[in-house]
């Protein structure tokens, strides 16, 4: 993606930040390298709704904006060397807390290996808070130790590594937004689904045609017996172990 394309890209999340701000149920901000990762997540789907529906705002932060220098430097070798390079604190720092100046309630959270497991159970309760979050997505070898005094929450979605944190950033955006009343449409869409009791696993799901290829579906849900259906549900949902 050229320079251009990209520039083009981050404008259209942006066209909501200004017609909703202090308007939205929830304001969520992104500070990130790569903000034209975001654009097709955060403008397609249940996340478009949400913005159209004014339950959150979206901000994408480029932190090279807050690089330093004529080169907007943003990492650096690590002291005792190593491998790789860091964030630098500056650029962070910087970039904090202009997201801050945009909504000083929001609790800042920095996508990490080593912070707490991310859950079902935890976008629900998230779901549910009145302060805006913003989002530090780490890249190359880490960054630097410093930007943790910032920082509210530190979180992971699982014990293994990606490149960087926009698409833990993304998972975890998209879990709590879609528990936002009146994001996902019907009542009872977000209490039937998958750990929404903490362990629980959603029952198998069928529509038309009712025999595809020799499989057929089951004979009750046919039946319009709401218990016996019910009941079928109830017996076809597995435990997580």
């Amino acid at each position: 993606m050229n320079h251009l394309k990209a520039k083009n890209s981050i404008q259209h999340i942006y066209k909501y930040v200004n017609i909703f701000y202090n308007k939205s149920d929830m304001n969520i901000q992104v500070i990130t390298l790569f903000p034209e990762m975001f654009d097709g997540v955060l403008n397609s789907s249940m996340m478009w709704k949400a913005q159209k529906e004014q339950a959150v705002t979206f901000r994408i932060i480029n932190l090279r904006d807050f690089g330093i220098g004529p080169r907007q430097q943003v990492d650096d070798t690590p002291y005792g060397g190593g491998d790789g390079m860091l964030l630098k604190p500056e650029p962070l720092f910087a970039a904090t807390k202009d997201a801050k100046a945009f909504d000083p309630s929001a609790r800042v959270v920095l996508m990490t290996p080593r912070g707490q497991r991310w859950t079902q159970a935890t976008a629900s309760e998230w779901s549910k808070r009145d302060n805006g979050l913003i989002f530090i997505c780490g890249r190359y070898e880490g960054y630097d130790e410093r930007i943790v005094s910032l920082v509210d929450d530190q979180v992971s979605v699982g014990d293994y590594v990606l490149t960087g944190g926009e698409l833990p950033a993304m998972t975890i955006i998209d879990s709590i937004v879609r528990l936002i009343p009146g994001v996902l449409g019907g009542e009872k869409s977000a209490e039937i689904e998958s750990f929404s009791d903490g362990e629980t696993l959603e029952f198998p799901q069928y529509t038309k045609p009712s025999e595809y290829d020799g499989m057929k579906v089951p004979d009750v849900l046919l039946s319009g017996n709401h218990a016996a259906i019910e009941k079928w549900r109830q017996e076809n949902s597995l435990k997580a172990e």
